[in-house]
């Protein structure tokens, strides 16, 4: 985790930014996810050249809120599509800091896995702080899929030729689905439960809604 989080604080070119998304995606780990008591949502805004984050981990399974906290950080690396972590995670990593609560597994409001390089925000984060991380993506990044089923639960395989890189996932009834991949000590399988339950009412997950609120806030 210090190693990566070293070369996160330092400047970065987008080609040695990519060439380091290549390295760290091997050490993403998938592996069943123990029974969890606190999930965090992590959510990120920018707004004039300043990356607000919010982190706030709820409980589980009755998603009431435990702690929160957030963090403004400028951001002082371009926007570049598919290295967008570099803009956000070290924000990110401020507000986490300030946590008394070591959340039990991060839900991202970005891609893990489905990803061109396979690394993600999801799995930038779960890497860094060795936690378990599930990336939910409102629009999908790379790889295709079959449209889930108009009901709740409805799941596609998102893949890229022969590789699965996540799941299309129906969260509501009627409503768009959304895109869930594998951050880092997380199978696709769990992954895809925990999101569900943590979305009974809306499209998103209780604790990404919650942090985007509180981050759009700042």
């Amino acid at each position: 985790m210090a190693r990566a989080r070293r070369f996160l604080d330092r400047r970065l070119t987008p080609a040695e930014a990519a060439a380091l998304q290549e390295e760290l995606r091997g050490r993403v780990v998938e592996r069943p996810l123990p029974a969890p008591r606190t999930v965090a949502g992590v959510d990120l805004s920018a707004r004039g050249g300043d990356a607000r984050a919010a982190v706030c981990v709820l409980s589980f399974p009755g998603l009431e809120l435990v702690e929160e906290a957030t963090a403004v950080r400028p951001m002082d690396f371009p926007y570049v599509p598919g290295l967008l972590a570099f803009r956000e995670v070290p924000a990110i990593l401020d507000a986490y800091a300030k946590l008394a609560v070591e959340p039990d597994v991060l839900l991202v409001d970005g891609h893990g896995r489905a990803h061109p390089r396979r690394f993600g925000v999801a799995c930038h984060l779960g890497v860094e702080l060795d936690r378990p991380a599930v990336g939910v993506g409102k629009s999908r990044l790379v790889g295709r899929h079959r449209e889930p089923g108009p009901r709740r639960g409805a799941r596609t395989r998102l893949v890229d030729g022969d590789e699965l890189l996540g799941a299309c996932l129906r969260t509501r009834d009627g409503v768009k689905p959304v895109y869930v991949s594998v951050g880092h000590r997380v199978a696709l399988d769990d992954a895809v439960r925990l999101v569900l339950r943590c979305a009974p009412r809306y499209r998103l997950p209780e604790p990404i809604r919650r942090a985007d609120r509180v981050a759009g806030a700042l």
